[in-house]
């Protein structure tokens, strides 16, 4: 089995250099595609990787031990992110066409306004490592960027590096294939040469999944830079989960196994576990819980590093004053070496006490492990999360009766989704999805899942009073792209 390096390699100065040159070149060339031309091109990209899927995933799963089928599905997910991404673009949504006419009436006079949304020019992706597709190589930020026009620069994960390399290729080949301009992607390592790309200033955003300190580190940097640029982090969440007292008397069983097979599913390493359940004081439904969590057997973690990293948290959380370890999980190698964890569950006596230890508790712990908190009443909870943080998902159980109305307002200002009696695990590929949150779950308002991530990549631009035949397409009154398009406050009734 294929283990990740303790060091990342770092691709040299002389060919990052190449790789900028390149994709500052492909910049005006790609924006010019279409959007219909580009999703052609992306709808090849994506044939590339179903064909070799098999061949993918049986690399991916030597490397971070997710297994076959888990794999299979991120690779019909990262597939159909690259399609969907691109088609939405086709009718110019994204692109917010919106055309004033000129009114000598008005009071000042108004001059003729086109406004549209244009790409920003080479994006930096760096790499997740708990996606190996979805998140990775050709995942959702690669394909937001690429459907709105920007070249890519992409930063491998280490995690995963055979596995990254092999995409690369496919993509570059299925790229080059389909005549995208050279320099469309590119793939480069090493977390210095991630650095030096974000400070370069043919650089012109960035998108990155990973950890809080590792996010805030590289955001700092993009927003020092003689010209800041925007940087899209997902970074670290709690995603807490409120039990309702209704629900918890309707289906207590239910409650408990969801909660356990959410915040253990993939060994905890999902940015949406839920990491913090607040429940009606019930001793005998915690110790049900706990009975559950105990069954649980050892799974993979990602990577030594990663399981270093859940080492230390769940050893803070730990020690935490009067938290009570309610389950000890474990920290073994499996035969091939390969670390992996078994779920610890943890306990509080009493919100008060939570409180005192927000600091500590409130911080996500990437991996299997969640703390219960007991509440005696609804503003004891809502005290709780007023101390939350941004998070990327809130979760209600609520019970037909119930309407905790204050705590649902709540939710919306602390977190990017808000769940009704389901789990946060499992992140939809929809155009209503919103994947972010308040910071620290995310440095930006948008999306980073679902076709609104392509906001990320584009600008506004507006012309006044300009020469019909200078317009851009998208602006002109022949709308030649067939965009839909809002004209003088209205809808485009069609496009002609």
């Amino acid at each position: 089995m294929n283990h990740p390096q303790s060091a990342e390699p770092e691709t040299p100065a002389g060919e990052l250099d190449h790789l900028l040159g390149l994709a500052a070149k492909a910049a005006p060339l790609w924006a010019a595609f279409t959007p219909r031309e580009r999703a052609t091109v992306l709808a090849t990209v994506a044939d590339a990787l179903e064909a070799n899927a098999d061949h993918l995933v049986t690399l991916a799963d030597q490397e971070t031990g997710l297994g076959h089928a888990r794999l299979s599905g991120e690779v019909e997910r990262t597939t159909g992110q690259l399609r969907s991404y691109s088609e939405y673009t086709v009718s110019g949504a994204p692109f917010g066409v919106t055309i004033d006419h000129a009114d000598p009436d008005a009071t000042p006079p108004r001059p003729e306004l086109r406004r549209h949304l244009v790409p920003l020019g080479p994006v930096e992706v760096f790499a997740g490592g708990n996606f190996p597709f979805a998140f990775s190589v050709a995942g959702t930020d690669t394909a937001a960027a690429l459907a709105a026009g920007c070249p890519v620069l992409l930063k491998a994960h280490p995690g995963h590096p055979q596995t990254s390399a092999t995409t690369a290729t496919l993509v570059r080949e299925a790229l080059a294939e389909a005549g995208a301009p050279l320099g469309t992607f590119g793939m480069f390592t090493g977390r210095e040469a991630g650095v030096t790309v974000l400070r370069d200033e043919r650089v012109q955003a960035a998108a990155f999944t990973g950890s809080v300190r590792g996010g805030r580190a590289l955001f700092d940097i993009a927003s020092s830079r003689p010209r800041p640029i925007p940087f899209h982090g997902e970074l670290g969440s709690v995603n807490p989960v409120v039990v309702t007292a209704g629900a918890l008397a309707e289906r207590r069983s239910e409650i408990a196994s969801g909660f356990v097979a959410s915040f253990t599913l993939g060994t905890g390493q999902f940015c949406t576990k839920p990491g913090v359940l607040l429940m009606p004081r019930d001793p005998e439904t915690v110790q049900y819980i706990a009975a559950q969590v105990r069954t649980a057997h050892a799974l993979p973690m990602l990577s030594p590093q990663i399981a270093e990293g859940y080492r230390r948290r769940r050893d803070e959380v730990a020690t935490a004053q009067q938290t009570r370890t309610l389950v000890d999980g474990t920290l073994t190698t499996d035969a091939d070496g390969r670390p992996q964890a078994s779920p610890s569950l943890f306990v509080v006596p009493s919100v008060e006490h939570f409180l005192r230890e927000a600091d500590n508790l409130l911080e996500e712990c990437f991996g299997p492990a969640a703390v219960i908190v007991p509440y005696d009443t609804e503003d004891e909870a809502a005290q709780v999360l007023e101390a939350l943080e941004g998070s990327l998902t809130l979760t209600f159980h609520t019970a037909p009766d119930d309407r905790p109305a204050g705590l649902v307002a709540l939710a919306q200002r602390k977190a990017g989704r808000v769940l009704f009696n389901g789990w946060p695990t499992g992140v939809a590929v929809t155009a209503a999805q919103q994947h972010g949150g308040p910071y620290p779950s995310a440095t930006s308002a948008h999306t980073s899942v679902g076709p609104y991530a392509i906001d990320r990549f584009l600008r506004p631009v507006a012309y006044q009073d300009a020469p019909a035949d200078l317009l851009p397409p998208a602006l002109r009154d022949d709308n030649p792209l067939r965009f839909l398009r809002t004209v003088d406050g209205k809808p485009e009734t069609a496009a002609p």
